[in-house]
Formats: structure tokens, sequence, C-alpha cells
């Protein structure tokens, strides 16, 4: 396991631990905050959404974004979240998938996943199912699943070209990668960018637009898209930026509006048709 994974899978088993031992009812990136705020993960469910859904599950949601907002899905489809946490985007998208179809909730650590199994006892959720597992090796076969969503942990990967080959692997052909994730806009200074992603998500290396989309074009995703809809702004993070010995009045100008939450989306193609003899077994 690398150092990432690691600091990554300590720090949100802290974060299950402590919404499970005493109901927190806000969580960010920990019950020790390291910066993150309601400019990230404020407003980002509707009360509908969160109706009849347990209080653990909204209070363990950690993300940028409602993947589950960003596309349709419909009944008897099969969908997978990567990095499922306590499993509110796999709780909301069972729903609508409905009893015919089946949300799946992949994540590595052992006291998130035990939250969100309990989680889904609490709503009486049939089609779920969380697996245990890394999203660099998700552990699914080959084009089995129809939607892959993702809420703001693409970013804390260290090898985001495997996330990426194995969310396209496991996608049907003609399915759909639709997810919420960090990303920079432009060139930050290295100093800058590491504050500005400790602020953003405490473990963080969030890929610039223009390249998170070649890599997913690279991985063999066609009608890519990454569209910026919560653009951070200076003031938002400049508390944090200050304890951390920046002089934020100074690196305002390369902070400002660089980094954002956004959507990103995809399509695994649907190949070549065969109606011939010369191309069908």
């Amino acid at each position: 396991m690398s150092d990432i994974q690691q600091a990554v899978r300590e720090k949100y088993g802290a974060i299950a631990t402590s919404v499970k031992e005493s109901s927190a009812t806000t969580g960010c990136c920990g019950p020790t905050s390291c910066g993150c705020g309601d400019p990230i993960t404020s407003n980002l469910y509707s009360d509908a959404e969160k109706s009849g859904l347990p209080a653990d599950a909204v209070a363990a949601s950690l993300g940028c974004g409602n993947p589950t907002a960003l596309l349709s899905l419909e009944p008897g489809e099969t969908v997978l979240d990567l990095g499922s946490g306590g499993g509110i985007d796999v709780l909301l998208s069972a729903r609508r998938v409905g009893p015919t179809g089946k949300a799946y909730g992949l994540d590595m650590t052992d006291e998130m996943l035990a939250l969100a199994r309990d989680n889904q006892q609490k709503a009486g959720a049939t089609n779920v199912e969380f697996l245990k597992g890394t999203i660099e090796a998700i552990p699914l076969p080959d084009n089995s699943v129809d939607v892959i969503i993702s809420n703001c942990v693409i970013n804390l990967s260290s090898d985001k070209d495997a996330v990426m080959r194995e969310a396209f692997r496991v996608l049907k052909p003609g399915g759909r990668f639709a997810v919420s994730d960090v990303i920079v806009r432009g060139d930050v200074p290295a100093d800058v960018r590491r504050s500005m992603e400790l602020w953003v998500g405490c473990i963080a290396g969030a890929l610039e637009e223009t390249d998170y989309a070649a890599r997913l074009r690279a991985a063999g995703f066609s009608d890519v898209e990454v569209e910026p809809w919560r653009v951070y702004k200076v003031e938002d993070a400049r508390s944090f930026l200050t304890k951390s010995g920046l002089d934020v009045d100074r690196i305002a100008p390369v902070v400002q509006d660089r980094f954002a939450s956004a959507f990103i989306r995809g399509r695994k193609p649907r190949g070549k048709s065969c109606c011939g003899p010369e191309c069908c077994a």
C-alpha cells in the first residue's frame, strides 16, 4: 500500500469512527478539521434527497459535489460509486435504479464500510452491495456496470491513470462515467498548490482540468467534459493559508479562481457494430 493510500485510510477511518460514535451532523476532513469548510461541502444535496436517509449517511458525506445529480439513472441499471464512504450516493442511486437495478459502493476503509452497511440496513436498501477494495483495482468483472460515479475521491489517488483504466474496464459499452472531483485551473506555484490542496482535500493531488480530460481520453473514454461549477475564492481559504505561513494578499492573484469543484463526464464507446459474416464469429 502506498503512503498516500495508508494516510487516506487512516484519515477516513477516523472520520467514520467519529460519526459512528457521536452521530455527528457535519463532516469534511474529520473530527479535527484540516481546513475544508463550507465553500466546498455545503449545499450539495437537496432536502428531498436527504429525506429518509440515515443521519449518519448524511453526516459522513465528505464530497465536493453531488454526482447523482449529473445524469439520469434508469430503472434496472447498475451503478458503481468509487470511494463510497458512508454510502449517501449509493443509497440515492439505489432509489433511482429501483429494485431491478443494483448500486455498488467500493471503499478500502473497514470503518467506512461498516458505517455504510449500517446505513444500508437502516435505509432498508436491498439492491445495494458494499465492496472492499481500491479504486485502482476494482473487484468487479469487465463490462459489468452501466454507470460509474464518485464524489471527490479520484483526486486522492496516487495512480489516477489506473483508476481511469479500471473505470473503463468495468463499464459496459456505452456506459457512463460521471464524477465530482477537485480540479486545478491553470498553473499554480508548487508551494501554493500544495497548501491549497491541503485545504481542499486534506491529502489531495488535484489534476489540472485539461490534464484530467486528456487522461480520460487516453483511457479510452469519449464525449469527455470537465465542467467547473463551484470555483474557490482566496477568501474561502484565507484563514487556513495564513496559518500555513503564506502571505495571502501576495499569492491571491495566483490562487483566485484556480481551484474548483467540477463535474467530469465521459462515455465508454459502444464500438463498431457487426452485421456481416466477415466480422461475426
